[in-house]
């Protein structure tokens, strides 16, 4: 009974060490795999990385572009307007709106707000003369980029408004004004 005994627990044994091996080479071929997926893994994470920051420097070379291309147009703009420069004239604007009006608010031209200003400021247009200068197409452009709510809106005597406002032209605004209807001739 004893070498029968014995016989099972070698049998057993050597069953177990098999199954064992197995167990542990196919561990084995399971940690290759994952390995080689991690190294592939990284060498993809360190190409992007690296496209990254050459997009990164190349955003940071641009951005330093506009501020010497607005530095040039504010100077030019300088240059030429010394001939064609309308003072503003706050006391006269007041005594048209009887309120105080300040230079270049975009929210004098009946239609725009708070928010529609914000817009148009962060494309370009800061003062009555810009936006006088601007097409209506232009501003139905960025009133539309801006999304859904802002299409609405019909810009359509915007820039005439900021040219009478530029010009200092206060009764003749007010007037219009007066016949507008949110902004939108009746």
């Amino acid at each position: 009974m004893e070498t029968t005994s014995l016989l099972v627990a070698l049998f057993v044994g050597i069953i177990c060490g098999i199954v064992g091996y197995f167990i542990g080479k196919g561990n084995q071929n399971s940690l290759k795999k994952d390995e080689h997926n991690y190294k592939s893994d990284l060498e993809a994470c360190n190409q992007r990385n690296s496209q990254l920051q050459t997009d990164l420097d190349a955003l940071r070379i641009q951005a330093k572009k506009p501020i010497v291309e607005k530095a040039t147009f504010v100077s030019k703009t300088t240059k030429t307007a010394t001939t064609s420069v309308i003072a503003f004239n706050a006391d006269a604007a007041k005594a048209v709106f009887g309120k105080k009006i300040i230079e270049d608010d975009l929210k004098l031209v009946e239609g725009i707000g708070p928010k529609i200003e914000e817009l148009f400021k962060t494309s370009g247009i800061l003062t009555w003369k810009r936006l006088s200068e601007t097409s209506v197409d232009r501003c139905n452009k960025i009133l539309h980029k801006a999304g859904e709510r802002y299409k609405i809106h019909d810009p359509g005597t915007w820039p005439r408004q900021s040219k009478l406002a530029y010009q200092g032209k206060w009764q003749k605004l007010k007037d219009w004004q007066d016949k507008l209807d949110k902004g939108r001739e009746k």
